[in-house]
């Protein structure tokens, strides 16, 4: 009944949330980690252990990680970053076949999320507004350019006249021209969601972004406004959705009503952890369903609004390390 949260890196609050839920459950349990540099990796550090896995795109990641839970008693797996999901979505049968569950939404959801305009079709059609996508030649100033495949707020950028225009905003085909959301008038919010295994939707928690660095909240507030009840009416089932989630939005500042999507992450925010501390329990939830087979009846509103999160730099020091 042991957990693996791969491509752990600065993930240290979430693997302190699996390990102080686990315990009360299986007390000798453990929830160890990967990285392809576990080393420099501070969430490594605090697992109970943790084990070097291959890159990504190298070949032999699938049978390495398959090697490691069957050696380790590992019953589950949570992904935490993008750019694994749609490889592990597609290999579930493969840890099925050797009793291992992996926390992720099926390959048809999440290919939509990994294409940005594949999702603002999918807000389209839960009746959510969407930033307005301009052609490379017809377009109003000023602009919100960012990538259709991006994450970690990586190649995107502001053009508010002419002269800010490069030739790689035009000749890189990825790159999408898109309405420019004002904070000024808007607030900008993620939002952890919590999908059971059906698809439906148990918990909603807005997350108010008041400082992020390198796409990662810094400063957040929980907040219990319209935009739960909005989220609940038109994401109150997703076909294919499991889990822990990040979904973003844009909320005018004058009228709640004024809704955008942004984006869709099926997976867990680097902000969550204010979200389970404000009482929103994901990670008990995912051990009811995956390791104890029980069943979340129902939803949870019960968490704690207005509570502020402010982070820091802490250390993680690692003796006798060699380069």
């Amino acid at each position: 009944m042991n957990i693996l949260i791969t491509s752990a890196g600065r993930r240290v609050s979430l693997v302190r949330a699996f390990q102080k839920e686990l315990v009360k459950v299986y007390p000798k349990a453990k929830v160890f980690t990967s990285d392809s540099n576990p080393l420099l990796s501070a969430a490594c550090h605090v697992a109970d252990n943790y084990f070097n896995v291959p890159r990504l795109d190298d070949n032999l990641y699938i049978n390495k990680l398959l090697d490691l839970c069957k050696d380790n008693q590992i019953g589950l797996i949570i992904p935490t970053i993008d750019t694994e999901l749609l490889m592990l979505s597609k290999h579930q049968n493969d840890f099925e076949a050797v009793g291992v569950k992996i926390l992720i939404s099926d390959v048809p959801f999440i290919q939509k999320c990994r294409d940005k305009r594949e999702i603002h079709r999918f807000f389209e059609s839960h009746h959510i507004r969407v930033a307005k996508e301009f052609s490379k030649t017809n377009y109003q100033l000023p602009l919100f350019i960012k990538p259709t495949d991006g994450s970690r707020s990586v190649d995107t950028f502001i053009v508010e006249k002419e002269e800010d225009f490069t030739e790689y905003h035009f000749e890189n085909d990825k790159l999408m021209f898109l309405e420019y959301l004002d904070h000024k008038a808007y607030d900008e919010y993620t939002c952890d969601l919590y999908y059971a295994k059906d698809g439906q939707l148990k918990c909603v928690v807005p997350r108010k972004r008041i400082e992020v660095r390198d796409g990662e909240v810094y400063k957040a507030l929980t907040k219990r406004n319209a935009l739960a009840d909005f989220i609940t009416s038109n994401l109150n089932y997703i076909e294919g959705a499991r889990g822990g989630f990040a979904v973003q939005f844009f909320v005018n500042k004058s009228d709640e009503t004024i809704v955008y999507g942004i984006e869709v992450n099926p997976r867990f925010g680097g902000g969550y952890p204010l979200s389970y501390l404000a009482g929103a329990n994901f990670p008990k939830w995912i051990i009811e369903e995956y390791l104890l087979d029980n069943t979340i009846e129902d939803k949870f509103n019960s968490w704690e609004s207005d509570l502020l999160m402010i982070r820091y730099d802490d250390e993680v020091l690692v003796h006798g390390y060699k380069d």
